[in-house]
């Protein structure tokens, strides 16, 4: 199964301070916006998310369809595939998208010790 693009998403305090931090690890602002409450940084094929006030735990998150730099790959496993392998194999889903649907959509889970994946697929 091709899940994407794979970062994690830091719920934060201080999105000024987590940006400094990570920038003194080599990372660099590849997407989003202080003003927005939340950056992307990237370094090499590493990304991380860092959000301020969004949610309370953290998130492994995979795209897919993208890679690291959030270009368009094919071929690509849709997440409405990949819902229905998880649900076949009896994985519940926090939430799920219709499969009668096409383009973007996303689905969350669990993995067994609580921890949030999101499955966002942009394209």
């Amino acid at each position: 199964m091709k899940l994407g693009a794979f970062s994690i998403s830091l719920n934060v305090k201080d999105l000024n301070r987590s940006k400094k931090f990570y920038e003194t690890l080599g990372f660099k602002k590849f997407a989003g916006d202080l003003d927005m409450n939340y950056l992307i940084m990237k370094n090499g094929n590493a990304l991380i998310g860092l959000f301020q006030g969004m949610f309370e735990q953290n998130i492994l998150t995979f795209n897919p369809g993208w890679n690291e730099n959030a270009n368009k790959v094919e071929p690509f496993d849709d997440v409405r595939t990949i819902q229905k392998h998880l649900k076949s194999n009896n994985i519940p889903l926090e939430s799920e998208t219709d499969e009668s649907t096409s383009g973007p959509a996303s689905i969350v889970l669990y993995d067994p010790d609580g921890n949030t994946i999101l499955i966002d697929q942009h394209v």
